[in-house]
């Protein structure tokens, strides 16, 4: 059995019999329990074995995902408010936390970090790439980007999006600090820890 009794649950199946313009009698005949039982499980009033469920959902030719969609959990938003985002200097290159890193989160996550990089300064690495796409939105300043055999100027109000599996660094190539939105997925580092 269910551990409680749902009337959502019950007035689904009661929908969906309803569109398949089945009746009562009809449906417990083919699921083979009774009409009451039926009855009283499209009304709230019980809730039916597995066993059950599932043959009324195999005669009704519904999906379950449909039945429990109202069981799963809705994720909440989070909100990271400007005076508790964790910073971080490093090596002429400062790193802003924009997004929470948890350990519920799975491939999809996303790691947001609001850059600022020091005039002559850079962030990333010739040598190597990662798993993953970067989407990168300068805010201020002047740089470029070199994505393998390739070098990108980049200035205030341009965005660029690539694999990260090719090697590449930002650098600033004017003569005040370059600030931007970094965005990597799946997470490449957590520089804050979780």
């Amino acid at each position: 059995m269910l551990k409680e009794r749902d009337p959502a649950l019950g007035e689904k199946l009661r929908r969906v019999r309803e569109q398949k313009r089945l009746t009562l009698k009809q449906l417990s005949q083919r699921a083979g329990v009774s009409e009451s039982l039926v009855s009283q499980i499209e009304t709230g009033k019980v809730s039916p074995s597995i066993d059950t469920l599932l043959s009324l959902a195999g005669c009704l030719e519904v999906d379950l995902e449909y039945l429990f969609s109202d069981y799963k959990r809705t994720k909440k938003a989070t909100i990271l408010r400007r005076q508790e985002r964790s910073r971080m200097r490093r090596g002429g290159v400062s790193y802003e936390q924009l997004s929470l890193l948890t350990e519920e989160e799975n491939r999809h996550a996303v790691e947001a970090v609001l850059l600022e990089i020091a005039p002559g300064k850079k962030q990333g690495s010739r040598d190597y790439g990662h798993e993953g796409r970067e989407l990168g939105i300068i805010l201020e300043g002047c740089g470029e980007l070199t994505y393998g055999k390739d070098t990108y100027s980049l200035r205030e109000g341009d965005s660029i999006n690539f694999a990260s599996s090719i090697p590449h660094a930002l650098r600033n190539t004017g003569k005040r600090p370059l600030r931007a939105i970094w965005i990597i997925t799946p997470p490449k580092m957590n520089y804050f820890g979780s």
